[in-house]
């Protein structure tokens, strides 16, 4: 059934905000992996799918490393939704632009959002990119183990280019719980979980 748009009422500076946020976000969705390309990927996954299983496996990486998993998982949801404003930029163009200051882009993402919504994204942000805590680093690795079980993925289709995303992700994990995920990933086959 229809809504009679009569019966809206104009919604307030903040709950335009919000809902205004959540269209932005819903850019992710739609946003593909732009490295990807580069391996002959033609339609890579989403940066929203991206973000899904890095959160998931920030909460998988941080029990055992003695961090609080739900904080990891929530710093790990929120690592590149500055993308809805820059795109998702390829380490190979990295270098010729000026860096993007992912904590200043989520400032002005959030502005008009009420300070209790704001709030808690930008602590998360901040947090995240600062690596100053466990709960940081395991976001972290979760970000490139993400990216080297997506290279395996990817792999085991058919694409045989994606090795260097693979050495280079596992060379960046710094806790002993994403090494040993990785290795693992490098010998389990991405479908024996269906055994």
């Amino acid at each position: 059934m229809a809504m009679d748009t009569d019966e809206v009422r104009e919604p307030s500076a903040e709950t335009r905000g919000l809902a205004s946020f959540a269209f932005e976000l819903g850019v992710l969705k739609r946003m593909r992996r732009a490295g990807w390309w580069h391996a002959g990927i033609r339609d890579p996954e989403s940066v929203a799918e991206h973000s899904l299983r890095v959160a998931q496996l920030a909460t998988m990486i941080a029990g055992p490393e003695g961090a609080d998993p739900a904080r990891a998982s929530f710093l790990a949801l929120w690592h590149d939704t500055q993308e809805t404003r820059t795109g998702d930029i390829p380490h190979t163009a990295k270098p010729y632009m000026s860096g993007a200051d992912n904590l200043a882009i989520t400032k002005d993402q959030t502005a008009a959002l009420p300070a209790s919504a704001a709030s808690p994204i930008l602590e998360a942000v901040a947090e995240y990119e600062a690596q100053d805590s466990v709960e940081a680093w395991c976001a972290k690795d979760a970000d490139k183990l993400e990216c080297l079980i997506q290279a395996i993925e990817y792999r085991s289709a058919g694409n045989q280019d994606t090795e260097q995303w693979i050495t280079s992700s596992r060379a960046a994990l710094r806790t002993r719980t994403a090494q040993a995920i990785a290795d693992a990933a490098l010998v389990v086959s991405p479908v024996e979980w269906r055994s």
